[in-house]
């Protein structure tokens, strides 16, 4: 019997450490496994006992790339449980702060990390010396995502500004006119990024997933919603743990979640182009009309120009929200305190992130489960090895060995932020 197996012990250019194990015999997939070996972190051990006042920039530490989608799960499931909610422009300066951290990590995971796949490029290198305008754009928005979260957050790693109720301070209509120049030359530029990334050789793969995320009906979801699958769950985020599960696999220190009764799912951009097209600004869906790409879409490497269309839509939305801004006459809205808990679901980069806090009445922390993107697309990410790689066993091991981390890197996976870590090995006898 012929066995091969393939082994990655470090998957590269992803965010953390991870392991791929693909193992075939006479030519059939035998078994796939992607562990994430990081060990355990620790973050909602460390939130008990703390105030609700310490939680968002306790849990902005959990992500270097995305401390915004940590710190705003965390005050609105706070606010939740303090029975209150911010509206006008505090909620507006919300959504332009999610922008920011989109446009950030979305751009960095298009040019630098899955980019080169598409491209036939071993990393983002010699990618630039063939396409050095194309990589010096992405990074000239990149930089302009970073200046928003800079802005509104104090600096553009872990922003200290923001706490449950609204900000630490009021921004002026001046500096946040000082951002516009670089968003309108942003948006032509995204333009391109865009037509770059809808012209890609995508893999002729499709699946039949479950798309899961945050549905709103009057915008493009990110911080506020129901969640939603194109497999019938409306809930509310109260509701998640009502619908998902969690196990824990023998060969992984990340948990696993999956839909009861169901199985695994799929978050993430292509999940919320999926299932809210039509709340995208006009210039992003003319642009997939004239890509020719349909949604919803089955194919799991379209995320790439899913990103590419939310990218389009993030610096609009923050050229007209910095239009229309009028300063609000206080930052925040007072928390008051009591023996509660609290839910929320927003749309972190890389798909949803739940938190849920137990409180006492001095609103101190009692209880905290805190479940990222990447833990959720675990189980789909190996079903989709599964039925992938089996198409690629006539090819040599390098060739198995750099599609399947494609797959993998695809999904944009933050390793260390489902607190564990990433290998893939091929062997063959």
């Amino acid at each position: 019997m012929a066995r091969r197996e393939i082994k990655v012990d470090y998957l590269a250019r992803v965010e953390g450490e991870g392991a791929l194990d693909l193992v075939a015999e006479d030519g059939r997939l035998r078994d796939i496994r992607l562990s994430i070996f990081e060990p355990p972190r620790l973050f909602e051990a460390f939130l008990v006992n703390r105030t609700f006042d310490e939680v968002p920039d306790m849990t902005a530490r959990i992500c270097g790339i995305c401390p915004v989608a940590y710190q705003m799960s965390s005050v609105h499931a706070i606010e939740k449980a303090f029975g209150m909610s911010v509206g006008g422009q505090l909620r507006q300066l919300r959504r332009l702060l999610y922008c920011g951290e989109w446009l950030e990590s979305h751009l960095l995971h298009m040019l630098m990390l899955s980019g080169p796949d598409f491209m036939g490029y071993e990393s983002v290198i010699p990618m630039a010396r063939d396409h050095p305008e194309l990589v010096n754009m992405g990074l000239r928005m990149k930089r302009t995502g970073n200046s928003i979260v800079s802005t509104l957050g104090g600096r553009e790693i872990h922003p200290v500004s923001v706490r449950a109720g609204g900000f630490y301070r009021i921004l002026t209509k001046g500096e946040l006119e000082k951002l516009l120049p670089h968003l309108r030359q942003a948006k032509e530029d995204s333009l391109r990024v865009a037509d770059w990334a809808g012209s890609l050789p995508f893999p002729d793969f499709r699946h039949d997933a479950e798309y899961a995320g945050l549905y709103h009906p009057e915008e493009y979801p990110m911080n506020e919603g129901r969640v939603v699958s194109n497999r019938g769950i409306d809930i509310a985020p109260e509701e998640f743990l009502d619908y998902f599960a969690v196990e824990q696999v023998p060969y992984s220190t990340a948990l696993q979640y999956y839909v009861k009764g169901r199985g695994a799912f799929f978050t993430g951009p292509l999940a919320r182009v999926n299932l809210n097209f039509d709340n995208l600004v006009p210039e992003a869906k003319e642009m997939a009309q004239r890509k020719g790409i349909e949604f919803p879409n089955p194919n799991p490497f379209v995320s790439i120009f899913a990103r590419a269309l939310e990218v389009i839509y993030c610096f609009d939305h923050a050229i007209s929200i910095i239009a229309s801004y009028r300063e609000p006459e206080v930052p925040y809205i007072r928390p008051r305190p009591r023996a509660s808990a609290g839910a929320a679901t927003t749309e972190a980069p890389r798909g949803m992130l739940y938190h849920r806090y137990e409180l006492d009445d001095q609103g101190r922390v009692l209880t905290a489960n805190l479940i990222p993107p990447t833990a959720m697309n675990q189980r789909q990410i190996e079903q989709d090895l599964r039925d992938y790689v089996p198409g690629l066993l006539h090819l040599p091991d390098e060739q198995v060995t750099l599609k399947a981390e494609a797959m993998v890197r695809n999904y944009d996976p933050c390793i260390s932020c489902s607190s564990h870590a990433l290998k893939v090995r091929v062997r063959r006898e």
